[in-house]
């Protein structure tokens, strides 16, 4: 296997251990009483949303789109998702991604947090060509991208 040279990040390195870092020390400043800014998730939802991106990565919970819904999401969809533009407040968001029951908010917070670190841990250079679920194959700058623009733009969400 080739190493590559550390690609340049459009947005903060998720895969390092600063960023990661950082971005759990914003999900430690909410509570379970945080507010949003906008939409209608509670903290707790908000986690587990988050974690639906992960779910996607870690595990066989979502199925995979069909023919008709793989094209769509990676002819219209995709560029949205992996580019560096922020998502705009109160977005539609895709029906896997749906959180309205209730969860529990310390439980949602921890496997948030795992999977942001187990991303990190594994850095980078395993997710650089590795196939998306939704979008085909993707190049480590658009996970990069994908992850740390979804949780940041929710932590706006929630003033952190």
């Amino acid at each position: 296997m080739r190493l590559k040279k550390m690609e340049k990040m459009d947005l903060p390195n998720i895969f390092s251990k600063e960023v990661s870092e950082g971005v759990i020390d914003r999900i430690n400043q909410l509570s379970p009483n945080s507010q949003p800014l906008w939409g209608k998730m509670n903290a707790a939802q908000m986690f587990a949303h988050c974690c639906v991106a992960y779910e996607m990565v870690y595990t066989d919970k979502h199925p995979k789109p069909g023919f008709f819904m793989g094209f769509i999401l990676k002819t219209f969809v995709k560029k949205m998702v992996v580019s560096p533009k922020p998502y705009p407040k109160s977005s539609k968001t895709a029906p896997a991604f749906l959180v309205s029951d209730e969860k529990n908010f310390e439980a949602e917070k921890q496997r948030l947090i795992d999977y942001i670190r187990e991303t990190e841990v594994l850095g980078s250079y395993i997710f650089d060509g590795k196939k998306s679920l939704s979008f085909g194959h993707l190049s480590a700058n658009e996970w990069n991208n994908m992850f740390y623009k979804h949780i940041d733009h929710h932590l706006k969400q929630f003033g952190v």
